[in-house]
């Protein structure tokens, strides 16, 4: 007799496996039918995140979920009237059994009932334990404080309290300009959250007396319960006009409004609305979605101080990325692409400039670090090595060491990688190639007919060791037509996968650019070659010899 395809095909139950960081890897075929999802809509997610719910469909704290427990005491234990989230957003009541084993944990279920997605959560704040309370507040400051993206806390201030405390959650946030903007509009319904953006947008001006409770918040003045009775005269200002217009179209019957506050100032406000959901807001809910707010505004305040002291650093950089020179027969471009997502401010830089002797002089560099200090740093050494280029004609191993010495004397502990390089026009009208690097990635030398080589000569560490290494020059006569490359490792770099690959990936596909205009070759190198969980930013240098 085979074995059979599913050892688990015939369980009565509903089974799932994970592994030890409870990340789903193994799914019978009566789970798929219990929960509504497909193995391949499971496989690879973590467990907890997409399936457990409390008893109003609401995401649960770790802190919280029994069955993930047992993978760090080990042991076995079970249960029952736990929740797990279908994929029609309907919730499915379960008696359980867990099993750790030293692979992770084996999850037996049998369904209670099921929930229909059309009935609205049932309110879970009623029943919330003191205890219960506190570990939604240590969720809320673990989640919130883990981005610096302003637009990630949102959307996770936003997980965080539907539909555990309300189906409509709207955030107004102060602007740098001074003004107010609706920054978020959501509603929990049917099992999912729905951005409405018809309803996001500049806000009015706030009115500096006003007793309306949206401009009392958004002064800081005081959180309050409240409802449509509130908005029911003629509004006092553009703000409670606006806010009487989200009541009528949400049909929210009950609310609460609380002040976001930052370190130093009031960053906004938020409203939790109920609609569907029973019951009114208390004073006890109040003092929760205060402190809930009190830690979205202390991340938030993060994220702006982040935001804006990234701005400065790509401003500083970009300021100080040069202009390249006009050299006769010679094209040039160069590229500086910020890292993604706003995340990281590098210290990536390239030059180029007239050397005394005629001869043109080449940089890449990258200084360690991804900070305002890392940007301050690559203007210190991008300076220094422009000023020792162009006091005497001397190889480029010399002016490095020069270069390595003074940024060992920095203030500031720096490290730096560095290619330096001199072109030169030779007696029968070739150009030659000379250059020093110290632990920087190879330049590329692409020639007409599409071939490709890296430069790997002329090798040394990076600077600001100490070690005070012997540096050595390399050389190489350019082939009528070549395109030589200087880049960061941005470029080529991937947490998933060598530098070797990002190395071979680079030379193939710049092999297959030999003839493509330099002005857009950088550009086609971004988008082939650069991978997609790259978080680091890229500088590029082109050049291309006449043919």
């Amino acid at each position: 007799m085979g074995v059979p395809d599913d050892p688990w095909g015939q369980c009565d139950a509903g089974m799932y496996a994970v592994d030890d960081r409870g990340e789903i890897i193994v799914v019978n075929a009566r789970a798929e039918r219990l929960l509504g999802r497909t193995a391949g809509e499971m496989l690879g997610k973590d467990a907890h995140d997409l399936l457990h719910r409390g008893i109003g469909g609401e995401r649960l704290p770790r802190s919280r979920c029994a069955m993930r427990q047992l993978l760090i005491t080990g042991g076995t234990a079970q249960g029952d009237q736990e929740w797990l989230e279908r994929g029609d957003g309907s919730l499915l009541e379960i008696s359980w059994l867990v099993t750790a084993c030293p692979a992770g944990a084996l999850i037996l279920f049998h369904p209670g009932g099921v929930v229909d997605p059309g009935e609205e959560p049932r309110t879970a704040t009623a029943s919330m334990s003191e205890l219960d309370r506190l570990a939604l507040l240590a969720e809320t400051t673990a989640t919130l404080t883990a981005s610096l993206d302003e637009k990630e806390t949102l959307r996770q201030l936003v997980h965080l309290v539907l539909p555990l405390l309300a189906d409509w959650a709207v955030v107004d946030l102060r602007t740098e300009e001074g003004g107010v903007s609706r920054a978020a509009v959501v509603h929990y319904e049917r099992g999912a959250v729905q951005r409405q953006r018809d309803l996001e947008g500049p806000m009015p001006p706030v009115p500096p007396e006003s007793p309306m409770p949206l401009s009392r918040a958004l002064r800081g003045v005081a959180a309050a319960l409240i409802g449509p009775e509130d908005y029911e005269g003629a509004p006092g200002s553009d703000v409670a006009a606006v806010q009487r217009l989200l009541f009528e179209t949400t049909g929210i019957h009950s609310a609460c409004v609380v002040p976001i506050r930052g370190v130093r100032e009031v960053i906004g406000a938020m409203t939790l609305g109920r609609s569907s959901q029973p019951g009114t807001f208390t004073a006890a809910d109040l003092l929760l979605v205060e402190d809930i707010a009190r830690r979205a505004g202390l991340a938030l305040d993060n994220a702006r101080l982040y935001e804006r002291q990234r701005r400065v650093a790509e401003t500083m950089q970009r300021h100080l990325l040069p202009r390249l020179p006009r050299v006769q027969g010679v094209e040039m471009s160069a590229c500086y692409l910020p890292a993604p997502h706003a995340s990281q401010v590098g210290g990536d830089w390239y030059d180029a400039f007239i050397l005394s002797g005629g001869a043109v002089g080449l940089v890449i560099g990258d200084v360690v670090g991804h900070d305002l200090d890392a940007a301050s740093g690559m203007a210190q050494v991008c300076n220094m090595l422009r000023a020792y280029a162009g006091e005497v004609e001397e190889p480029p191993h010399v002016i490095v060491d020069r270069l390595d010495q003074a940024v060992t004397r920095m203030a500031e502990d720096t490290m730096a990688t560095v290619v330096f390089a001199r072109l030169e026009r030779a007696g029968d009208g070739r150009f030659r190639l000379s250059w020093t690097n110290a632990g920087h990635p190879p330049p590329l030398v692409v020639e007409r007919d599409g071939r490709a080589r890296f430069l790997e000569g002329g090798n040394g560490v990076l600077l600001g060791t100490g070690l005070r290494p012997d540096r050595v020059d390399a050389s190489a006569e350019l082939t009528p037509g070549s395109t030589v490359l200087f880049y960061t490792d941005g470029l080529i770099e991937s947490p998933r996968h060598s530098l070797d690959e990002g190395l071979s990936r680079l030379s193939q596909v710049a092999g297959s650019l030999a003839r493509r205009p330099l002005g857009s070759l950088c550009d086609a190198l971004l988008t082939q070659v650069r991978p997609e969980d790259n978080d680091d930013d890229v500088a590029m240098l082109v050049l291309r010899v006449p043919g």
